[in-house]
């Protein structure tokens, strides 16, 4: 009755009241935080950043990705002993190994990697023989008979997958497979994976530079991710605005060996085990942080004309190329 006496004006005052409070309590309740947290995984640094209704099951749910990574590198890493992987590797020229099944996939697709690159991506590269350091000390080229014979175990046309046994079989002794390729772009399209699956609606996992998004940020707007200028210190080349997405880099900027005035990339030729040569930096990016981060890898070995005949196959994906002389390309 108290709505009904009061004058018109007012009336409708209190009904707008109402109608604010409620709306107040209800984007109270839905209000979310944003959370972020790095961790050690896979000898780098991870970090989680999850979009969550509050701060205790934000760091709940990282936890629980924490935990995830770390269960695919105990099943994918060649330097722990008791990997499968590493089995694989133990066994290579003497029997197949079998192994779980999310193994032998991502082995099969990199297989398909090598193959679409015409041998750039090379899983098998781990088994090259240390001519070329990447620390600093290395003063002068290694001998062509050396890196002839570092290549002598490296061929992805080796690797003999049994579908019907689900196993892995390295033909020659001394031969090695790894994924330090493209393991931490899986290891983020993993995580987003899992995360969704949390309940989380938004987020980025960023496996030490690859990375896979999700959702958007608290205020609605999509990821902002900044690609560096490896010429000019904190300058970017480009700022992705993403939702849905992943982008992976690969470089030579960080690592290298410096002899005779000429910087050689650790990005190493499968073919020829010479270093890549022509680009500085390649970043990928579109749907999947793997498939990105092998296609980053591949074209830093094929260069730059080459790498964009790749992608003209692969129409959800961008490129943003730097070159040795600091030229962008995209």
């Amino acid at each position: 009755m108290l709505l009904t006496q009061l004058p018109y004006g007012l009336h409708w005052l209190r009904i707008i009241f109402v109608a604010l409070c409620l709306l107040s309590l209800t984007l109270f309740a839905q209000a979310q935080v944003q959370v972020q947290r790095q961790a050690m995984l896979m000898g780098s640094v991870f970090e989680f950043t999850v979009i969550d209704k509050d701060s205790l099951q934000a760091n709940e749910h990282i936890d629980m990705a924490i935990a995830e990574m770390e269960r695919i590198e105990n099943l994918i890493s060649e330097w722990r002993p008791e990997t499968q992987i590493s089995a694989v590797n133990r066994n290579a020229g003497i029997r197949p190994v079998r192994v779980d099944a999310e193994v032998f996939d991502l082995t099969k697709r990199a297989l398909t990697y090598s193959k679409m690159s015409d041998g750039a991506f090379d899983i098998s590269i781990v088994a090259l023989d240390k001519v070329w350091v990447f620390d600093g000390s290395m003063t002068e080229m290694p001998t062509e008979e050396a890196i002839r014979q570092s290549v002598a175990k490296v061929g992805f046309e080796n690797i003999i997958l049994d579908s019907v046994e689900q196993s892995i079989f390295l033909k020659h002794t001394g031969m090695k497979i790894g994924f330090g390729s493209i393991g931490k772009g899986y290891a983020a399209d993993k995580g987003r994976e899992f995360l969704r699956k949390l309940g989380v609606e938004g987020g980025i996992v960023n496996a030490s530079g690859d990375l896979a998004s999700w959702g958007e940020q608290t205020d609605g707007k999509p990821w902002a991710i900044g690609v560096n200028n490896p010429f000019r210190l904190h300058k970017m080349v480009k700022i992705l605005k993403i939702r849905e997405g992943a982008v992976a880099t690969s470089g030579s900027y960080e690592k290298y060996a410096e002899i005779d005035g000429k910087r050689y990339a650790h990005i190493i030729d499968p073919k020829t085990g010479y270093p890549s040569t022509g680009l500085t930096s390649v970043t990928i990016y579109g749907p999947s942080a793997e498939f990105a981060n092998a296609l980053s890898t591949s074209i830093m070995v094929l260069g730059a004309k080459k790498g964009k005949q790749l992608l003209q196959q692969f129409s959800e994906y961008r490129y943003i190329f730097i070159t040795d002389r600091g030229k962008v390309i995209r």
